[in-house]
């Protein structure tokens, strides 16, 4: 699917092994007490406001998103850091052993800012800003195309 889309392979890595890594913080929040979709969008904006400063369409916003996949217009980095976030969360349900809202929320929180601190250090070294406001069709564009090599 993202092949057909013009996704680079790299990029498609990342993405798959961010679901993979969000399939198993879902399975945590419904082991635990989360089951709505509305649970799972308080749990994930308290993530991404901790890792990004934004709430999923605060961020969504910033790249004049619609109805789109947030995720899948993230660049690697950001795509990176939720999983970070996402897996440092789950870590944190694990071994606190955490039930209910409260505390799953208290761990989506903290999860979210580990990653949030590596965000700032990244930015603090690079100078530059994590977060980009550019969505797929504009990193599509961005990306070099290769040459194809003649067979002569």
């Amino acid at each position: 699917l993202y092949e057909k889309k013009g996704y680079p392979k790299e990029w498609i890595d990342k993405r798959l092994r961010g679901i993979a890594v969000r399939q198993d913080l879902t399975d945590e929040w419904k082991e635990r007490g989360a089951a709505t979709s509305l649970e799972f969008a308080i749990l994930t904006n308290e993530i991404m406001q901790g890792a990004f400063d934004l709430k999923v369409d605060e961020y969504k916003q910033v790249k004049a998103l619609a109805r789109e996949n947030l995720r899948d217009h993230m660049t690697d980095i950001e795509l990176i850091l939720t999983m970070l976030a996402e897996a440092t969360t789950t870590k944190l349900h694990r071994d606190r052993d955490s039930q209910g809202m409260a505390p799953l929320k208290k761990d989506a929180k903290d999860g979210g800012a580990v990653a949030g601190r590596t965000r700032k250090d990244i930015e603090q070294q690079t100078g530059k800003p994590v977060i980009s406001t550019k969505n797929f069709k504009q990193l599509a564009s961005a990306r070099p195309k290769k040459a194809k090599k003649d067979d002569d």
